[in-house]
């Protein structure tokens, strides 16, 4: 017998907390790109993903 499946209806904490760090994200992009704009804010966001992905989070650098 096959088993029906539920949707989801409700979102789960951790899509909560994934949707709240978007939001977070959304708004801080949009104060860099009006403050310094886009070049900057780009470059920024790669590098934190370059930090992140090179587990360097929370090392403050100079390169």
């Amino acid at each position: 017998m096959q088993q029906e499946h539920k949707m989801q209806t409700e979102p789960s904490p951790e899509d909560e907390s994934k949707d709240e760090f978007f939001d977070r994200l959304a708004k801080l992009s949009e104060e860099m790109v009006a403050k310094h704009g886009k070049d900057f804010s780009m470059g920024a966001l790669v590098l934190a993903a370059r930090w992140i992905a090179e587990n360097r989070v929370g090392q403050l650098t100079t390169n």
